[in-house]
């Protein structure tokens, strides 16, 4: 038996630079915080929920096997006491603690275990991130709705879980630390059906204590919470609907202490430049990258010189000069600090009139209409109306269709209705620090299906498998075998063309001064902007 397989993915956390944090052991019990949002939040669900505002929200209020340390990319055990992994890499087995309440009381047992992971793969749920479970025995039955759970996934006692692969997989332990493995008490599930997304029950640090629909959200400390002394925050307001100028000036006035969709980009340079405020912005290193998909399955996009003239035109030198420079242009999906990047691959150039030509060969001398679909918090609709003007230069005229996000998200998830999305404002942020987790959700064949992420629709069965063998190769000592198999994957991705890569984006976003100095806040470089877990250990002054 051994321990680790993962030391080459771990090692990767080094990449992101020192994250911001602080020894909070002597922090004192108390006080509240208040984010705000401009949306309302879709669902609580950790089997769904997976944008920008409930990611954070959820990783609160639910805990799985795994999780990282605080501020970085290292994994730690959470419900898990202690694993150990079989030398082939294919079983591992989760010593579960024991007495770990979930909010309703009741134990948590390796029965709920089971059953989340069942729950979160079975189709009938709609997971957006069944894909994240594919090496999982069985899996592919439970997809194919031939099988009531995961073959692989044994309860050997009541805090004993064996789960086996049907093939080794570098980033399994890490697939254990992402929300879609949330351990949920199945009676409750049983009770609220589809609306347990608004009723969420879990083991978390704090509870939902509260839920008034478009106005506000409640978290209340859960003082039964098994990581003793955790959190130290008594209670987060989460008020929503508030345009992102009037949540900063809420903070600015103290009336607010994160703007959780940021800072608005015509205020950027006024907020980092002010000796008032500058000290207290937040700047997240982040694995992203923003893109506009091409759903291949809708017409003219089936056609791949289609979208590669749609690669040409776009303006991404433009796009970058509308967030106020806070990114760099792309030219693959993956971001430059992830392993896996191309540095000398120059992607498709930004010549219009070659896309013209290109739109021609395809049998679209004359263009063609068709919608871009935006997220309507700004800047995106101002970079829609960008890559709209860089669409009509080459004669195709897209009609913007801004939305709400969790609408935008929606209509990404079925098979036709958006042809084109601008993925600002969700656009993809790594949940573990890996190349593959740019691949199956967003561009793997697992990924298209209803109401996942994968919103060009694009399957390549020849490079799932691939990626499969790639995700095989857990020795340490292939790492650089693997990285290039990756690459090799991503770049065949780009001569299909189902995305635009635009920039790779910085997030910045702010806190009160009641949060304390630079050190009282971390930013998660993995997955999300401002994680809240810094909430659980935080002294506000």
């Amino acid at each position: 038996m051994k321990k680790t397989l993962l030391t080459s993915v771990l090692a990767l956390g080094t990449a992101f630079g020192p994250a911001l944090a602080q020894d909070f052991t002597e922090a004192k019990q108390g006080g509240s915080m208040i984010v705000t949002y401009k949306d309302d939040v879709s669902t609580l669900d950790p089997a769904i929920g997976y944008d920008w505002q409930n990611w954070s929200m959820i990783k609160s209020l639910f805990d799985g096997l795994m999780d990282y340390e605080p501020g970085t990319t290292v994994l730690k055990k959470d419900l898990a006491e202690d694993y150990t992994i079989s030398e082939d890499g294919t079983v591992f087995t989760f010593k579960l603690r024991e007495g770990v309440k979930f909010h309703n009381g009741r134990e948590m047992t390796a029965e709920d275990v089971k059953y989340s992971l069942d729950r979160v793969t079975n189709p009938e749920t709609q997971s957006p991130g069944a894909g994240f479970f594919g090496s999982i025995e069985g899996y592919d039955a439970m997809a194919a709705g031939e099988a009531d759970g995961l073959s692989g996934v044994t309860v050997i006692d009541p805090y004993t879980v064996e789960i086996k692969l049907s093939r080794p997989d570098a980033t399994f332990l890490h697939v254990m630390a992402i929300n879609f493995s949330s351990i949920v008490p199945k009676e409750v599930v049983e009770e609220f059906g589809p609306d347990f997304g608004k009723n969420p029950v879990g083991t978390g640090a704090f509870y939902l204590a509260d839920w008034t629909l478009g106005q506000s959200l409640t978290f209340a400390r859960n003082t039964e919470y098994w990581n003793e002394g955790l959190p130290k925050l008594d209670q987060i307001t989460f008020e929503i609907g508030l345009e992102p100028i009037v949540a900063l000036l809420r903070l600015q006035q103290g009336q607010a202490d994160i703007p959780g969709d940021g800072i608005p980009p015509a205020k950027f340079l006024e907020v980092t430049q002010d000796p008032a405020f500058k000290d207290f912005v937040i700047e997240g290193g982040q694995l992203h990258t923003g893109y506009i998909t091409m759903n291949v399955n809708m017409a003219p996009f089936d056609n791949v010189k289609v979208r590669q003239a749609v690669n040409m035109a776009i303006n991404k030198d433009r796009a970058v000069r509308i967030i106020n420079g806070r990114a760099v242009p792309a030219n693959q999906p993956l971001p430059p600090t992830m392993p896996g990047y191309a540095p000398d691959y120059e992607g498709y150039p930004y010549d219009p009139e070659a896309a013209k030509a290109l739109l021609a060969e395809a049998g679209f001398p004359d263009g063609f209409e068709t919608e871009l679909y935006v997220y309507n918090t700004d800047p995106n609709p101002r970079l829609a109306q960008s890559f709209q003007q860089d669409l009509a230069a080459i004669g195709i005229k897209a009609e913007i269709r801004s939305l709400a996000q969790a609408n935008v998200i929606a209509a990404g998830g079925e098979p036709d209705q958006a042809p084109m999305i601008w993925s600002g404002g969700m656009a993809w942020i790594a949940d573990f620090p890996d190349p593959s987790n740019f691949y199956g959700p967003i561009l793997g064949c697992d990924g298209a299906v209803q109401g996942g992420w994968n919103w060009s629709w694009y399957c390549n069965e020849e490079l799932d498998a691939a990626a499969d063998a790639a995700d095989a190769m857990t020795d340490p000592a292939m790492a650089s075998e693997r990285e290039a198999a990756w690459r090799d994957i991503y770049l065949k991705i780009m001569e299909d063309a189902p995305w635009v890569p635009v920039f790779n984006e910085q997030r910045f976003t702010m806190r009160s001064a009641k949060l304390g100095g630079p050190d009282s806040i971390f930013v998660d470089p993995v997955h999300v902007p401002v994680n809240y877990d810094f909430v659980y250990s935080t002294d506000v002054q």
